[in-house]
């Protein structure tokens, strides 16, 4: 059992002002397996004046000596790759197929900002006049347990990119791995101040940052009512913020998709990272008319669906990342059935043979109406809700008839008609005839799915201020 004892304040491991301890939980068997010493205002305030004062001389550095600092960065990270990994399975829970990519895209994050970098322009002509995009200053950075490294990697590597100093704020619930990702970025020798993690309570060290006249922008990960208190705090100061929210994104399947393609890709969709994703695929849009073939097709699918121990190779859905989580799913089940849902497969309790963990049936609905809970609120576990319509038009109406928009998906045997139905969902991203991600295209949602955007150059003009020099 490994004690977290420290917090990073100004390039050094430093004995936190809280005391408070807590727990750090297996949840494929619900055993403890650590503790961290969370910090507390103090703490915060310590960390916003480090880097507050690291900011005067590391906002006036260059490309090149950025791109230096975020290449030391990837390759500090990259040497304890496989650790990380071990270690969100067994802290997260994420299934090892999970967490390998979830890795990898901590470790590649670095070089997209290397690449980024390279193209950007901070002094631009507009018009007559000279423009200068300038960073913003400290920025406050608060991450979620669900992609923990990958977050934190991410925005601290678009912070540095800009010429921006940070203060972080993970998960207490991912500390074991936050500690080795602090190692690593210790490692790569930036200068003293220009990150520091404080381990804490949203409710104490996250309200910190959302209030402290120091902190310029904060960048956040979370969920939606969270992240509608941040921004209430962060008013009064006019920080600049950017939220990633919650979804609750339709997966349209059209009348002329190949159903041998498109179910299994619904499924993963659905369940990806144990269904603990924002952008996970919980609304199927199904043509009325073959409804009877995908409920065939998505049983069977779905009842393959490994869920398990999450060091196994072949598991597809871990546990839930707590006890907690694990009853707001169950809670949610129950809403469905309750409610009139048809029970395709899955239901309440836990799997058989895995009792002592917080894991959950991959359960799937059908005969779903959009004015349903289960097919409104974003339940963050391996739950389905399948929807039908008659026409393209209607599909278009029942995904976009939601409060979310971070995400969509698309599928048909006509790549021209799937763009066209793309264009019109209101979301953020649209995935076309597949689940890819691009690292230099914009993400972020549109309505309560968020502010702002991440990734790439548009992720990158989030952490700069433009100061027009007109002569």
């Amino acid at each position: 059992m490994k004690t977290i004892d420290k917090v990073y304040i100004n390039g050094a491991f430093v004995t936190p002002h809280g005391t408070e301890r807590f727990d750090l939980i297996n949840p494929s068997v619900n055993q403890k397996i650590g503790e961290v010493v969370l910090g507390d205002e103090e703490d915060t305030q310590k960390a916003i004046a480090a880097a507050k004062e690291a900011f005067k001389t590391f906002s006036k550095t260059s490309k090149e000596e950025r791109i230096v600092y975020l290449q030391r960065l990837h390759d500090a990270v990259a040497k304890r790759q496989d650790e990380l990994v071990n270690t969100m399975v067994e802290e997260y829970g994420g299934t090892l197929r999970f967490c390998r990519v979830a890795i990898g895209y901590t470790v590649n994050a670095f070089l997209n900002a290397i690449e980024v970098l390279n193209g950007f322009d901070f002094v631009k002509t507009v018009g007559r006049s000279k423009v200068l995009l300038e960073p913003l200053g400290v920025v406050g950075i608060i991450t979620p347990w669900n992609s923990s490294s990958g977050f934190i990697a991410n925005k601290l590597a678009t912070a540095i990119a800009a010429g921006c100093t940070a203060v972080i704020k993970p998960s207490e619930m991912s500390a074991l791995q936050t500690q080795i990702i602090t190692e690593c970025m210790h490692e790569a020798g930036l200068p003293a101040g220009v990150f520091n993690i404080v381990n804490g309570r949203g409710d104490v060290v996250g309200a910190e940052i959302s209030r402290h006249p120091d902190i310029a922008k904060i960048s956040f990960t979370g969920s939606t009512v969270v992240g509608k208190t941040i921004a209430r705090a962060a008013v009064d100061t006019l920080k600049r913020v950017t939220l990633e929210l919650g979804g609750k994104s339709p997966n349209i399947i059209l009348d002329d998709a190949d159903l041998e393609k498109a179910i299994p890709m619904a499924v993963m969709a659905a369940f990806m990272n144990s269904g603990q994703a924002c952008i996970a695929g919980t609304r199927l849009l199904v043509p009325e008319d073959r409804l009877e073939a995908v409920k065939a097709m998505l049983k069977t699918a779905v009842e393959q669906v490994v869920t398990g121990d999450p060091k196994n190779e072949d598991t597809v859905v871990g546990p839930m990342v707590s006890r907690k989580q694990y009853e707001r799913v169950q809670q949610y089940i129950q809403l469905g059935i309750d409610g009139g849902a048809e029970l395709l497969t899955g239901g309440v309790g836990h799997p058989e043979g895995l009792e002592d963990g917080n894991f959950v049936k991959p359960t799937v609905f059908v005969n779903v109406t959009n004015d349903m809970r289960i097919a409104r609120e974003e339940i963050f576990g391996p739950v389905l809700s399948v929807l039908t319509y008659q026409t393209e038009a209607e599909a278009i109406a029942i995904a976009n008839d939601t409060d979310y928009g971070l995400q969509a998906y698309v599928s048909s045997a006509d790549a021209e008609r799937a763009n066209r139905v793309a264009a019109q969902i209101v979301a953020g991203r649209v995935l076309i005839n597949g689940l890819n991600h691009d690292p230099m295209a914009p993400f972020g949602g549109f309505k309560q799915s968020g502010l702002g955007r991440e990734f790439g150059v548009y992720g990158l003009e989030e952490y700069v201020e433009p100061k027009s020099l007109i002569v």
